[in-house]
């Protein structure tokens, strides 16, 4: 079915049920009055011709608006590229209730007739003012066509990359510049959907890298970008680089002093942990209330003074992406019985109680143990410090309808304010009604984020002030990932926790 065909059938559709509508609601009057009201003849009629006039004004108005708007948007685009209305500001096609596909078609024919009606000698002009000023940026400037070839240098973007000029154009992008981002946000998928979606787009990343083969440090800067789909000229994308190697780099050296001097924590902690489990097996018994009671503080104390360690190197090493989990095919009832063993220590030095709720014959998971069990340690942590004295923490197991493994943990406490938990995920992130009652870094979150969606999986939050939280997340069955790349004993995957995503593209002939 053409674009033209469509937008006929979408004004038919819609006058059509206007038209119903309008007759049930005159229809709905006369029963009203005549059965209900049991108004006279007159009155009646009265009330009826008011409720015709006025419900065939407020459709007429309706039906108008409807099937104007193409012709409007289309007037709009029209406006926006002639001369005298400069002002005038393109329509978001992205809006348009009907005929969105044949206005998106009919304003990319008005914008390429505006780009082509220029005269040859003022083209000629404007390229030559454009190509010198964009040749003098001292930022380093590339233009690709929609294959994504470069087509356009200017020297400050061959002297950046170390490339000679003439040896840039003509080469893909992806192939000569390897560009490394650090989300799944990068420059491959925004064209993807802007190529998909929209006629122009515009976009900003920060903190992007580039490895040179012939530059021995690592490029870091912001970029921009700008897109704009058949482009007379060729040029589909537009990118300026915005170098910031060195404040990154002094960024990322500040993480490695930060990783190198919180390891240096680890193996007294480590040797104190392990004194005072000796300790307590060998005066297990010997001790009074008192004494118990105070072994039992220094162990859940130096427990968690190990697992703020462990978060701090961990967060250091993926900002670094450093962390790279080893997912083996594992028990995951026997990882969730072990960390709400090791914390039940602490929520009962809180008077709290961890009550686990195993689901049997749960399939076995692909996940690295080590990491994982900071995840559950993590949100059962969180369960402890902000739960009331006296009451449960609910831990369960359950399967999903697609399969994966599900485990939540809930408590009753204060909750957490809606406003709160849109950022809750983010690193240092903290419900700042608490923050002086309950000590934390605000890094739990963030790393257990990060860690789970390594694993293929997925973590959200309910919570309602004065009800109480639930954290939940979920990991892969490990007969789901049969089909990735996997080591040669075929026993475990490798996936790095966060980082630098390459374009895919990058591997395209």
């Amino acid at each position: 079915m053409d674009h033209f065909t469509r937008l006929k059938r979408q004004i038919s559709q819609y006058i059509m049920a206007m038209l119903l509508l309008n007759g049930g609601l005159i229809v709905a009057g006369w029963w009203i009055t005549n059965h209900v009201l049991q108004t006279s003849a007159a009155l009646s009629l009265l009330i009826l011709t008011s409720l015709v006039i006025i419900v065939s004004l407020v459709f007429a108005r309706a039906v108008t608006q409807y099937v104007i708007e193409p012709v409007r948007m289309l007037w709009q685009a029209i406006l926006h590229v002639s001369p005298g209305h400069v002002q005038v500001p393109a329509p978001n096609l992205q809006t348009a209730k009907v005929g969105r596909e044949l206005i998106s078609s009919l304003a990319l024919q008005v914008y390429q007739l505006a780009s082509t009606s220029t005269k040859p000698a003022e083209d000629s002009q404007l390229d030559r003012a454009a190509s010198t000023m964009i040749g003098s940026l001292p930022l380093p400037f590339f233009a690709v066509d929609k294959n994504q070839v470069i087509v356009y240098a200017n020297d400050t973007a061959a002297k950046y990359v170390g490339i000679v000029l003439g040896d840039l154009i003509g080469k893909n992008l992806y192939a000569t510049l390897d560009l490394a981002f650090p989300s799944t946000d990068t420059l491959d998928t925004w064209l993807a959907d802007a190529k998909a979606k929209t006629l122009t787009s515009s976009h900003a990343w920060e903190h992007v890298r580039l490895k040179l083969p012939n530059r021995p440090e690592t490029l870091q800067f912001d970029m921009a970008a700008y897109y704009n789909k058949e482009n007379p000229a060729n040029v589909e994308t537009m990118l300026v680089l915005f170098d910031h190697t060195k404040r990154y780099a002094q960024a990322d050296d500040e993480n490695s002093t930060l990783e190198l001097a919180v390891h240096e924590l680890r193996t007294p902690v480590t040797l104190l942990r392990g004194y005072i489990e000796v300790f307590d097996e060998e005066l297990k018994g010997k001790l009074d209330p008192q004494m118990a009671g105070f072994m039992q503080k220094m162990q859940a104390s130096a427990g968690q003074l190990s697992t703020f360690i462990s978060n701090i190197l961990n967060v250091a090493r993926i900002e670094a992406n450093q962390l790279i989990l080893q997912l083996h095919e594992d028990n995951w009832d026997s990882i969730v019985q072990a960390a709400a063993h090791d914390l039940n220590l602490r929520a009962q030095i809180h008077r709290k109680i961890i009550e686990y709720t195993p689901t049997p014959d749960l399939p076995t998971v692909a996940v690295d143990r080590v990491s994982i069990y900071e995840v559950l340690s993590n949100l059962l942590d969180n369960a402890v410090k902000y739960s009331p004295d006296g009451q449960k923490i609910l831990l369960q197991t359950a399967v999903t309808n697609d399969g994966s493994v599900e485990t939540t943990i809930q408590d009753f406490g204060q909750g957490i304010p809606t406003n709160v938990l849109q950022h809750l995920f983010e690193k240092y992130a903290r419900n700042y009604h608490n923050q002086k009652q309950v000590s934390g870094t605000g890094l739990g979150l963030y790393l257990s984020k990060a860690i789970v969606s390594a694993h293929g999986g997925n973590i959200w939050v309910r919570s309602k002030e004065g009800q109480g939280t639930t954290v939940g997340f979920t990991v892969q069955p490990y007969s789901k990932l049969a089909g990735e790349l996997k080591n040669s004993d075929n026993k475990d995957i490798v996936r790095g926790a966060y980082g630098w995503i390459k374009n895919h593209s990058l591997y395209r002939k």
